[in-house]
């Protein structure tokens, strides 16, 4: 189907209309998310911030500012600074922010990244200035908590909050590195040293407390063994010496059964004994005539052999 030139010109218009509309639309129409908000100028000024969801603007009569909201972070290059011991040294760190004011982020600053960077370096430089190198080395907490008040407290103004600082790397100069480095050898050194005349110390130490103890079992066994000797020859003697007893006791209680007259017949047994060797010469005790008065014999007059 042929057009005319009219109704070509009229859905050109109209589809013109169209697109420009659409156009109006989507500046007009924002979905802002939950982490960004929109900071709102009205023919130049500043009506605040918008934010999260939908946020309908003017056409033509409003201008929005996306500001993150999220903790971002950046890296400090490596920068060259002087200690209070004149040693240069090199330093790079990072810096964590969050935005706690999106109107002050853009009305107080014009980037106020750039602003921030630029102040982290002086304030670095500024911090390093006044530490001696070996506490530059040793204390990077400290530092790195200097660095985040300070940039907090300038940045505060702007509606920024520095969360953080983190020093990545420090690097000293060439000679000083040298030297760290004979003193870690001279360290690793001594740490062997000492650590091989403690393990000598506790081994001489563990020798002589294993050698005492051994002596001291030893002797503890000697001591028992001879009161077990001891105890055994006491009670060895305590029986002896009762069985002595016994014994005596024995021949007292037999001995106190025999009469005169029995002890006279053990003599004259005797004697017999002695008369039966023809080299025998006799001697007759005293006492032996009273053993004869005890069988009523007179001298003399001997018993006579019944056999």
């Amino acid at each position: 189907m042929n057009l005319d030139a009219a109704t070509f010109t009229l859905l050109c218009a109209v589809g013109a209309i169209v697109v420009v509309l659409i156009a109006i639309l989507y500046n007009a129409i924002k979905v802002v998310p939950e982490y960004q908000r929109l900071v709102v100028f009205r023919l130049g000024r500043c009506v605040g911030d918008r934010g999260p969801g939908l946020v309908f603007l003017i056409p033509v009569v409003d201008r929005a500012v996306r500001v993150d909201l999220r903790e971002q972070v950046r890296e400090i290059p490596q920068q060259t600074s002087i200690t209070k011991d004149n040693a240069p040294i090199s330093i790079d760190f990072l810096w964590y922010y969050k935005v706690v004011s999106p109107t002050d982020s853009v009305l107080q600053v014009g980037n106020f990244e750039i602003a921030a960077q630029g102040m982290a370096t002086t304030t670095l430089r500024s911090v390093i200035g006044g530490i001696l190198l070996d506490d530059v080395l040793s204390e990077r907490e400290t530092i790195n908590s200097i660095l985040r008040t300070r940039l907090d407290e300038v940045t505060g103004r702007w509606g920024v909050k520095v969360t953080n600082v983190e020093i990545r790397e420090i690097v000293p100069p060439r000679e000083v590195q040298e030297a760290m480095n004979r003193q870690m050898s001279a360290e690793r050194i001594r740490r062997a040293v000492v650590t091989e005349s403690t393990g000598t110390r506790e081994a001489a130490i563990n020798v002589a407390d294993g050698e005492r103890q051994s002596a001291v079992l030893r002797a503890e066994g000697e001591k028992q063994s001879a009161i077990l000797r001891a105890e055994g020859e006491r009670q060895s003697q305590q029986l002896r010496a009762e069985g002595y007893a016994a014994a005596l006791s024995r021949i007292f209680a037999v001995a106190n059964t025999i009469d005169q007259k029995t002890l006279t017949l053990q003599y004259y047994e005797t004697l017999k004994n002695m008369a039966s060797s023809p080299s025998s010469k006799f001697i007759f005790p005293m006492e032996f005539f009273r053993l004869l008065e005890g069988l009523n014999l007179k001298p003399g007059e001997l018993p006579k052999d019944e056999s």
